[in-house]
């Protein structure tokens, strides 16, 4: 955890400090939540719990207008509005209370949905990505309210379905372009460099997923008897996989580029290696920069295989087998047209004739925000007051938010920044997730000056 101190003589900095032990318990609340949007994993109750606590948190703020949104996919997302200022400028603010599942719940060294402290962490499922996101904004308009007001007008959303990628609220928001309709935009899914580093995330890839399921025989056989000459499902679902990558672990669809440089901040590889606890004397995959890989160029990822667990298998060629894979496509490519190469490459590559079946599960666009906007100098002065001595950096995002390339086709003129609290550490879609209070102590501090500096520079 991250410990450097801030003005005694900021009073929106004070009231952070003085509500983070009321963030720690709401967030343990919401934490609580089993929120992942896969009713096959766990019931739609657990997600509707959560909205109808971010609806109610809301309100107690002052909301208007607050609503449970009934999104196409058939999640819900919490809307409200708070009204700033005769001629204010309006500021979205968004984050999403879905949440990944927790994968092997053994693993954990504590409970997924109970919050835990440990070494100065706090630990749980959504803790950064993306619940302290919503506590994020509530603290910043608190330190607001207690220092004059809300100098903006705001829009909430915390949508349902983000990690699920399923495009419910891009739908929505497409079929009511006024509601989320604002002069800036807050996005608090993304995270800093590292602790301590006051980042803001200029790109994000974009990312488009299909389920492959090849299939061989009419089923299973005897691998003794038919071994040999039988083609194996799974075999055949193999050489497809290995077809996507180069020799040295690099991407490769028929069709689409990958030699793009980043030419932001620097990822050391040693940094990357400890933040992403690769193994010692195993190799990274892949050519040129950390940086070109992981945020400028496309990368496919093998989600899941079904085929049978080692415990119970028994002696047979496999007739079917299947796998989820994820392409994230980088800024300058579309999402659309590198699905279907994706799709044709596989079909290209499926060996000894078997049957090959794709199913197309969704896409959203890759994003690059507009850094010599007001917005951002708004921000980079913000976050010298909340991060003292350190400059505001621009970082890539590997990751994708499907709802920021929707926000900036149907606004074109709005200003989008990416703050959030999932640095490196906070080893989100993993086991052990974790936030460092002290992010988003200093987040919060960050936003509440970012809406106060930027009710100044629309007004100057």
């Amino acid at each position: 955890m991250t410990t450097v101190r801030m003005p005694d003589h900021d009073p929106l900095a004070h009231t952070v400090a003085s509500l983070m032990p009321r963030a720690k318990t709401e967030l343990a609340e919401l934490v609580a939540f089993a929120s992942v949007a896969d009713p096959a994993q766990y019931p739609r109750s657990e997600c509707e719990a959560a909205a109808g606590w971010i609806a109610d948190a809301l309100r107690a703020e002052g909301f208007e207008d607050v609503a449970l949104l009934d999104t196409p996919d058939g999640t819900q997302s919490v809307y409200g509005r708070l009204a700033g200022p005769e001629g204010a400028p309006t500021v979205l603010l968004y984050a999403h209370y879905d949440v990944q599942p927790p994968l092997d719940e053994a693993a954990w060294v504590s409970p997924p949905f109970e919050l835990t402290e440990r070494d100065g962490r706090w630990y749980g499922r959504g803790a950064a990505d993306c619940k302290g996101g919503v506590l994020m904004h509530l603290l910043a308009l608190r330190a607001l309210k207690a220092d004059g007001g809300v100098p903006v007008t705001v829009k909430f959303i915390a949508e349902g379905s983000e990690e699920q990628g399923t495009s419910g609220l891009e739908e929505y928001a497409e079929a009511h372009p006024g509601l989320l309709a604002a002069d800036a935009v807050v996005i608090g899914d993304t995270g800093n460099f590292r602790a301590g580093v006051p980042t803001v995330t200029s790109t994000l890839r974009g990312m488009a997923m299909l389920a492959v399921r090849v299939d061989t025989l009419a089923g299973n056989l005897h691998s003794g008897q038919f071994g040999g000459a039988a083609p194996d499902a799974l075999a055949a679902l193999v050489r497809v996989l290995d077809s996507l990558r180069a020799e040295d672990g690099s991407t490769t669809v028929d069709g689409l580029a990958a030699d793009a440089v980043w030419q932001g901040v620097t990822y050391e590889e040693d940094d990357f290696r400890s933040d992403a606890g690769v193994l010692d004397g195993v190799g990274l995959i892949g050519s040129g920069s950390v940086g070109d890989r992981i945020w400028a160029r496309p990368a496919i990822t093998v989600l899941g295989i079904d085929c049978p667990p080692v415990v119970g298998a028994t002696p047979s060629v496999q007739a079917t087998a299947r796998a989820l894979l994820s392409l994230r496509v980088p800024p300058g490519q579309d999402a659309v047209e590198a699905k279907k190469l994706l799709a044709a490459h596989i079909e290209r590559h499926v060996p000894w004739g078997a049957r090959v079946e794709i199913e197309d599960m969704g896409q959203g666009q890759a994003f690059r925000a507009d850094t010599s906007s007001a917005a951002y100098g708004a921000m980079a002065e913000a976050m010298a007051v909340a991060y003292p001595g350190e400059e505001m950096q621009t970082a890539g995002q590997g990751g994708s938010i499907p709802l920021t390339n929707t926000l900036a086709g149907l606004y074109p003129e709005a200003e989008i920044l990416l703050i959030g609290l999932s640095e490196p550490e906070a080893r989100i879609h993993a086991v052990n997730e974790s936030v460092d209070p002290e992010e988003l102590r200093r987040l919060s501090v960050a936003e509440a000056h970012f809406l106060r500096n930027y009710a100044a520079a629309r007004h100057a």
